[in-house]
């Protein structure tokens, strides 16, 4: 064989190789547009948080905006069964009819879904969205969406008294706590480990059915364990909600990226085979790992609490 047709073969051998791994990276969707947090910044890290893994590849969908009228949302109808999962980065107004129709058939016949930060506080009427998150915080959440969920010496307390859902302090460092290290999406990480500025969320209220704890943190509110890292079932489908990631110096964390990792390949694939090597800057209990993304305009966190 002569060099040139070498060269033309390792070319097409390349081309190939390419071409499989590219076949094999999963698709999801993540979506943005409005959010009582700056979607517009991070989106962006989301989706590098993801495709820098290799193993996805990522499409954004963009709702209207907040108060557009309803020939502008009749356009928006996302094909949910396209993707491996879903990414909600959204807070805002509801969806159309059709579209919360599709998203749960979607789920119900085996859908992913990761519920991000304040995606939590959204559609506090929805019942079957709130069964997806399991529990969320603000838009008039109270005793009657559920109970406030919280561990304390490794149990799971279900506190049913009377109560508004959703709060959180000063924004600060905190220690992440695993809960349950057998799971795929926090198998090997540290117990504990220390997370960048954000916000602490607690008392979260919901049905809280198919719930699974992965990981806590103790609130400066209330002083419990509230959870931050969670599974669920829902139907065939699989869901996985981080309350971590109130801003991009927050998903920026190089725990948020690991954890946010792992959980979308948890629910498009039920394992992390993909994703689950503890990188060697992971963070620790005594110190937080922070990455920087060239020419992201990132915002800046607040002082430290005093």
């Amino acid at each position: 064989m002569g060099m040139c047709q070498k060269l033309l073969l390792f070319a097409v051998l390349s081309f190939i190789s390419l071409s499989v791994s590219a076949a094999d990276r999963l698709k999801v969707l993540i979506i943005d547009g409005q959010n009582n947090h700056k979607w517009d910044i991070t989106t962006p890290v989301l989706k590098n948080a993801l495709e820098s893994s290799g193993a996805f590849s990522t499409e954004v969908s963009t709702t209207p905006a907040k108060g557009s009228p309803a020939e502008a949302w009749k356009e928006w109808h996302p094909d949910f069964s396209q993707y491996a999962a879903v990414v909600s980065n959204y807070n805002g107004e509801p969806w159309p009819e059709a579209v919360r129709v599709a998203f749960d058939a979607y789920m119900k016949a085996g859908g992913g879904f990761v519920s991000v930060h304040a995606a939590d506080n959204s559609f506090p009427e929805w019942k079957e969205y709130n069964q997806m998150i399991g529990v969320g915080g603000w838009g008039k959440r109270n005793e009657e969406s559920g109970p406030w969920l919280y561990v304390k010496d490794g149990k799971l307390f279900r506190d049913t008294s009377k109560g508004n859902g959703g709060a959180h302090g000063k924004q600060h460092e905190f220690i992440v706590e695993i809960q349950n290290a057998e799971h795929p999406i926090t198998r090997g990480l540290p117990s504990r480990w220390l997370h960048a500025t954000d916000e602490l969320y607690s008392r979260l209220r919901g049905p809280a059915e198919n719930i699974e704890i992965l990981a806590t943190a103790k609130s400066d509110l209330t002083a419990e364990n509230e959870p931050n890292l969670m599974v669920l079932s829902y139907g065939k489908g699989r869901v996985f909600h981080t309350t971590l990631g109130h801003a991009d110096y927050s998903m920026l964390d190089r725990g948020f990226y690991e954890t946010f990792q792992r959980g979308t390949e948890w629910v498009a694939t039920g394992d992390t085979k993909m994703t689950g090597d503890v990188p060697a800057d992971f963070p620790t209990a005594e110190k937080v790992s922070v990455l920087i993304l060239d020419g992201h305009p990132k915002q800046s966190p607040p002082a430290p609490k005093k």
